[in-house]
């Protein structure tokens, strides 16, 4: 029986390599014995880049659009490809094609030996010095405050099973990290390694910024690290604050006839008010998050839809 697979792929401001995506991916797929379509979320373009896709998709009604109604974050943009895709296999990658086509059959090859999830790994990041610095700043993060083990090098190309897309999609929090969510859902994976090109065109919309907002996002969603470092702190300044004050005493009882000054005990209190205000707002954070939770919105909006069924 053939299967289908789905091809998963967020665009933002792509209109210079979408159609070069397009067609070096339909020349792939088309030499392979699988159905296909692709699922393309548009996520508040404000070039041609919808547009360009529409035009493809009134001549091949395999390509699929969704259009958001405004930029809302690639993690709701995969989110909203994995809804609606139909695949047997879901394939995820973006339209750089710095993850190039050519590596398709062996996802495929690799997934049917009974895997649910099969990452790629590039074999060398093909970027700038500092992109490259930054992309190893952001995962050291990650792994040193999350505990999650993500596989080194990882590219964005990955493929899974409609199994494994069923459990992603009972996933509903808001702020939503989807490498851990594919971690947190565990089940029989592997990775591959591939040969990354450099960037097709256009720069990563990707910023550091970006990057280590995403990093502290995921940390709050997958730790209670920031509050037990928080405990931690506050305990040792309690016992510190308590061992001068004994110290103090003792010293002016028995040893030395000293006069504290008000510049010291000043500076003292002002950095206890910092400590306290930023471990507090930590706490705020998270209870932020979870109001944010508690109110189930939909996970992003839609404006409009080609090729699929409403």
């Amino acid at each position: 029986m053939t299967k289908k697979l789905s091809l998963v792929v967020p665009v933002y401001f792509e209109e210079e390599c979408i159609l070069q995506f397009i067609k070096e991916t339909r020349k792939v797929l088309d030499a392979l014995p699988v159905e296909y379509e692709y699922l393309f979320i548009d996520d508040g373009s404000e070039d041609n880049t919808a547009r360009l896709i529409q035009e493809e998709a009134e001549k091949d009604k395999r390509i699929k659009l969704i259009v958001f109604s405004y930029n809302q974050g690639k993690q709701a943009a995969v989110s909203a490809g994995i809804s609606y895709a139909t695949g047997d296999y879901l394939l995820y990658m973006d339209p750089d094609l710095q993850d190039p086509p050519e590596e398709i059959p062996l996802f495929l090859e690799e997934i049917a030996k009974g895997y649910d999830l099969v990452f790629g790994v590039r074999n060398e990041k093909m970027d700038s010095t500092i992109n490259k610095w930054m992309s190893a700043v952001f995962w050291w993060t990650l792994e040193r405050f999350t505990g999650l083990k993500i596989p080194k090098g990882l590219a964005v190309m990955r493929i899974f099973t409609r199994d494994f897309a069923n459990s992603f999609l009972q996933y509903k929090e808001q702020n939503r990290f989807i490498e851990g969510i594919f971690m947190h859902i565990g089940k029989k994976r592997t990775q591959i390694v591939i040969n990354q090109r450099p960037r097709f065109a256009g720069t990563t919309k990707f910023r550091f910024k970006q990057k280590m907002k995403l990093a502290f996002d995921a940390i709050l969603d997958f730790s209670e690290i920031p509050l037990k470092i928080a405990v931690s702190i506050g305990l040792g300044f309690a016992l510190t604050g308590l061992f001068s004050l004994i110290l103090i005493l003792i010293l002016k009882l028995f040893f030395i006839d000293f006069q504290t000054g008000w510049p010291s005990l000043f500076s003292v209190v002002i950095f206890g008010i910092g400590i306290n205000l930023f471990f507090t707002g930590i706490a705020a954070i998270y209870i932020g998050k979870i109001y944010k939770e508690v109110k189930n919105r939909p996970l992003f909006s839609i404006q409009a839809l080609y090729n699929i069924e409403k």
